[in-house]
């Protein structure tokens, strides 16, 4: 970092918007083409070996080629304009205010955080000076993760859906960066305006019960983390309405039908191995490591129980598994405790955005992992404000029961949302 804090403002202003453009030209890829329905939108589409798709198969022409002008991020897309019948008259504009909100973004961003936007309010600015190079690692960080969350926040308002090949390396990423730099997650504690350690938000239980985590019985629930996340990235099907025989039959050709089980094999043996190997060399990345892994199951479990228990009360799904391998991956990063307030703030979100994309597209659905990403957004932004000045208090109060409270909301819940659908039900018949 200090080479990069040698430069003068302006030259860091300068690239940070040429990176800012890049970043929502790499983003403006990905959404069109990692999705479920990939479209030959993308200016690094190859178009002669792009399949045309049955929507674009009543055109008179063939899809034009593309030039090395056209490939130009913002004045790329005013040239494919020229497109406008194969793709909708304004296809382009979105694109373009991507990438030219990320230019203006992130050097906006940078000069936030190397001002200790996200350290405790009133440190002395000595203070804010010895933040600086973990400061200015943070925000490299959460600029990638930034891209990230645009790519697939479009892509769920497009498809309501959120792709494993966006949120899988995402989550193996967000554990690397954990495992090297296990002091980047989150703004550290300053003590009497002194800096005593970045301490990241650790997996530790919050009253100082860390020695289980640096155990044998935190290398057991390490490898399970990682265990049951492989598990669920699978095809699981299980049907009991033709017995156990066959609901077993079924679960077990869903498992093995496709290729991908073998891949998910191999990545739960690496992971296991490589989780093993840190937990044996290095105490202190063992500790980064485990946060993101316990963050990954907070942050995913949280989102899965309230899917499954929604869909169990209500009859039809309530959040996709999208939104469960997203919330994963934001755990990973940004740990358990921020990944609970994300998953708390994004209905706060939610209002925020709701009500424009509505009168946009008269569209009613609204697709939950755009305001996940937003609620993750204002968490890390607010962090010293949410959860330093409140969240970290409550838990400290709540002490152990927090826990009971945890284990008793989900049947709460399911149960608040029977009787409602059971009193819609009666209210308003089937069929009217």
């Amino acid at each position: 970092m200090a080479e990069w804090l040698s430069l003068s403002s302006s030259t860091q202003t300068v690239i940070l918007a040429v990176l800012g453009i890049l970043g929502g030209a790499l983003a403006n890829h990905i959404i069109p083409t990692w999705c479920w329905y990939p479209r030959p939108i993308s200016p690094w589409v190859d178009r002669e070996r792009w399949p045309l798709l049955p929507q674009f198969a009543s055109m008179s022409k063939a899809l034009p080629a593309r030039t090395w002008a056209d490939r130009m991020p913002v004045l790329g897309w005013f040239r494919l304009r020229r497109e406008a019948e194969l793709f909708g008259r304004w296809f382009w504009v979105r694109p373009v205010l991507i990438e030219l909100s990320l230019a203006a973004v992130l050097p906006w961003m940078h000069r936030a955080y190397l001002a200790g936007q996200l350290l405790p309010a009133g440190v002395t600015p000595a203070t804010v000076a010895a933040c600086t190079d973990w400061m200015a690692l943070l925000f490299f960080f959460h600029a990638g993760f930034l891209v990230w969350l645009i790519a697939a926040t479009f892509i769920d308002f497009d498809e309501r859906t959120i792709p494993d090949l966006l949120t899988i390396p995402g989550t193996i990423a967000a554990i690397a960066l954990g495992t090297i730099t296990p002091f980047a997650f989150l703004p550290g504690t300053v003590v009497s305006n002194a800096v005593v350690g970045i301490a990241p938000v650790l997996a530790n239980h919050p009253f100082g019960l860390s020695a289980f985590w640096t155990s044998p019985n935190g290398l057991m629930t390490g490898l399970a983390i990682w265990a049951v996340w492989c598990f669920a990235l699978a095809d699981r099907r299980f049907y009991l309405r033709r017995g156990w025989s066959k609901a077993w039959g079924y679960f077990w050709l869903g498992l093995t039908r496709h290729n991908s089980w073998k891949y998910l094999v191999a990545m739960w043996l690496a992971g296991s191995a490589i989780i093993i190997a840190v937990y044996s060399t290095t105490p202190i990345g063992w500790m980064g490591m485990l946060t993101s892994l316990t963050g990954l199951a907070v942050g995913g479990g949280v989102v899965w129980i309230v899917r499954l228990v929604c869909g169990w009360a209500i009859q039809m799904e309530a959040m996709g598994f999208g939104d469960v391998t997203l919330m994963a991956m934001i755990g990973a990063l940004i740990g358990w405790q921020g990944s609970i307030l994300a998953f708390f703030l994004s209905p706060i979100a939610a209002l925020m955005i709701v009500l424009v994309v509505f009168v946009l597209t008269r569209d009613p659905r609204t697709p939950f992992g755009p305001y996940l990403c937003l609620g993750t957004l204002l968490v890390v932004w607010f962090w010293d404000d949410v959860y330093n000045e409140r969240f970290r208090t409550t838990l400290l109060l709540m002490g152990d029961v927090l826990l009971w409270m945890a284990i008793a909301m989900p049947p709460i819940l399911a149960g608040m949302m029977w009787v409602t659908r059971k009193i819609r039900l009666q209210v308003i018949p089937d069929g009217e």
